[in-house]
């Protein structure tokens, strides 16, 4: 047959697929989202953010050679003159030190992206979220707009961001990127800020050129941002730019964001909700929430003085994460690596109990939904988690008498009951009053010393 020419099946089945491709054209064109609110909260949250549900932080920047205080050490030091602040660097550093002073020993000399990719993977988390700048300024990739102000022209003299988003691809874990909307002392902000807002010459020269820098140079799966406090989205031009990741970015399908793109937007605005630092919402929220919290209490960025009082223990980590789960939420664990790019050993233990706990029970953790029931009878001991018909509880302290009440699940007589880690079925009976109650294992599982928190999984329960 000449080229071009159809028969008539032809041109009958090329027709049909055209009117097919003409029907579904509506239903196959993604929707275009308005730079508006009410367009841009109407986008349904990509599957993989639920899924996924822990993650870790890393605080990482300048602030980490000073490593005293926390990394809002600039704005103690400098922005309210804090008397303590003011007496460390006169006895740790030489008359007249700046801040900008601090770049060149922000060296990264120990920076292994591959061996951190290792110990999040070991970790059990699922995505990585970097600060590629805080509210210093100082930007971790060569950013084209921050001259000299970032770890490829001075400190590392290296693209920490994009290291460190190699290295995890080739671990398979999502990587997200945080930013900072403001910067506590660069000029165009503070002349921005003096104008009450109404110009916007930092927005238009340095942070939305960052944002779509960002976007394009490291294609983020997701974009946690902060520094948002003290402007209006009139100011930022959050909405512009989300319309823009939403309908025209190379991550446009996959890409997840936070709340804070406006002085008002937390707990309200955006993609899932932060609300505040170490959110905790005590009954189960209607909107996809993360909890972001710190191994060190007392910081998010590395304190060289730091003691183990100060930091979390295995137990409460573990507490914490099973709460923000079966409340629907994820749980985002920050550490704060040093100036050469050491992750303390202190902090890689916390990190590996905490993936230690998982290989055992993340089967009631990952892709969970919040069961109808949150927690049993409001003790915050016992906590649910549950995957179709199967239901999770996780209970975080032992019984004496080896006997676990469970007042919420009603059995049936096909109920089976199981724990994870530990090979076999458990024995359970009708409880006098409401649910069941379940003969515990003798041996307590492995790994042995006790752990904190184990997993019974509850089948044929209503």
């Amino acid at each position: 047959m000449a080229a071009g020419a159809l028969t008539s099946r032809g041109k009958m089945a090329a027709g049909g697929l055209l009117c097919l491709a003409a029907a579904l054209g509506p239903v196959l064109a993604a929707p275009r989202y308005r730079p508006d609110w009410a367009s841009l909260d109407a986008r349904p949250l990509p599957a993989w953010f639920d899924q996924a549900k822990v993650g870790v932080f890393v605080h990482w920047g300048v602030f980490s050679v000073p490593a005293w205080g926390s990394e809002w050490f600039w704005w103690h030091w400098q922005g309210e003159h804090r008397p303590d602040y003011k007496r460390f660097v006169q006895r740790r550093y030489p008359p007249d030190t700046t801040y900008a002073d601090f770049a060149p020993h922000f060296t990264a000399h120990d920076f292994q992206p591959r061996k951190w990719a290792q110990l999040f993977q070991r970790a059990g988390a699922r995505y990585v979220v970097l600060t590629t700048k805080h509210h210093e300024g100082f930007t971790n990739w060569g950013s084209p707009v921050s001259w000299n102000w970032n770890s490829v022209d001075t400190g590392p003299h290296r693209d920490l961001v994009g290291e460190l988003g190699e290295a995890l691809r080739e671990s398979n874990i999502r990587y997200g990127l945080y930013h900072s909307l403001l910067e506590w002392f660069n000029p165009l902000y503070l002349a921005d800020k003096e104008s009450g807002f109404k110009t916007q010459n930092f927005v238009l020269k340095k942070t939305m050129p960052e944002l779509y820098d960002l976007v394009l140079k490291y294609k983020p799966d997701l974009i946690w941002s902060d520094g948002d406090w003290e402007a209006p989205e009139s100011y930022w031009n959050s909405t512009s730019f989300l319309a823009w990741l939403y309908n025209d970015s190379p991550v446009k399908d996959t890409v997840v964001v936070n709340d804070r793109w406006c002085n008002n937007c937390s707990c309200h605005h955006g993609g899932y909700y932060n609300c505040a630092d170490k959110y905790k919402p005590g009954t189960l929220p209607t909107h996809k929430w993360e909890m972001c919290s710190s191994i060190d209490k007392l910081s998010w960025g590395y304190r060289s003085n730091m003691n183990i009082a100060e930091l979390m223990d295995e137990a409460s980590i573990i507490e914490e994460l099973v709460q923000t789960v079966s409340f629907g939420g994820n749980y985002l664990l920050n550490v704060g690596p040093t100036k050469e790019g050491v992750i303390v050993p202190i902090f890689q233990e916390r990190l590996l109990a905490l993936g230690t706990w998982l290989d055992t029970n993340g089967e009631a953790i990952y892709e969970s939904k919040p069961w109808r029931v949150q927690m049993e009878n409001s003790t915050d001991t016992v906590w649910y988690t549950s995957k179709g018909p199967i239901v999770y509880a996780i209970f975080l302290i032992w019984p004496r008498d080896n006997v676990l009440e469970l007042s919420s699940p009603i059995p049936s007589p096909a109920t089976q009951v199981t724990m994870l880690g530990f090979a076999g079925t458990l024995k359970w009976q009708k409880s006098p009053g409401e649910g069941l109650l379940i003969t515990l294992p003798y041996m307590l599982p492995s790994p042995l010393p006790p752990q904190s928190g184990w997993t019974v999984k509850l089948e044929g329960v209503k």
